[in-house]
């Protein structure tokens, strides 16, 4: 597995590291990902990076792919994680998530990796207009403490969308004033996409510190 890793002790004292998953349609590189990693290690956190089998493949032939179907990202969360964890390099302690599509399926296997804590960026509570498709039962129970970031405009779960739901007592959800599904709010608001990212990774900070 090829790892994309940055280290966050050029910036300041480490206090953790966080394995970070890319969305459906985006690579491990992309604008978003960079940003967030620039603001996770200000932070403290080490970061690093993979990318699932359908997604090597686009970096390898430049033709898209469609994702993986689970089975297959779920194994690659497993095989990332266990590579990870194996190694000795790394700060303390050892978080997992990502961006939409790979924070969900880290959701779906934080509690059998027994990963300290799982951050998730944009989830995909139900795919846009199609709230009958709710992506949470795993959620009533998950144990592994766990932050979510979601922008109150993100069409794939609002907060009058999701407000009636028990989630387990270890979930958080932290809404970003006007920000969409990349956490970017619109001009008028006045906010900026690098502020909603700087305060998301001063949480993780946090977290890592509490762990």
């Amino acid at each position: 597995m090829n790892f994309l890793i940055d280290d966050a002790s050029s910036e300041k004292s480490a206090c953790g590291t966080l394995i970070l998953a890319h969305g459906a349609g985006a690579p491990m590189d992309s604008d978003y990902c960079q940003a967030l990693t620039g603001e996770l290690n200000k932070a403290g956190i080490t970061v690093v990076r993979f990318e699932f089998p359908y997604m090597q493949q686009r970096r390898k032939t430049g033709k898209k792919r469609p994702p993986d179907r689970a089975p297959i990202l779920l194994d690659s969360w497993r095989e990332v994680y266990n590579e990870v964890s194996n190694r000795t390099d790394f700060p303390q302690p050892l978080l997992i998530g990502g961006k939409s599509m790979g924070g969900r399926m880290a959701s779906m296997v934080a509690d059998g990796l027994g990963a300290k804590g799982l951050c998730c960026f944009g989830y995909p509570f139900h795919p846009p207009g199609k709230l009958e498709k709710m992506r949470t039962e795993h959620l009533l129970d998950i144990q592994t403490p766990t932050l979510i970031f979601q922008g109150t405009r993100d069409p794939f779960g609002k907060p009058e969308e999701l407000s009636l739901i028990s989630f387990s007592s270890q979930l958080q959800i932290h809404w970003l004033e006007d920000g969409d599904h990349d956490m970017k709010p619109r001009k008028s608001s006045g906010l900026l996409q690098q502020e909603h990212l700087k305060s998301a990774a001063v949480l993780v900070a946090e977290l890592a510190g509490r762990l």
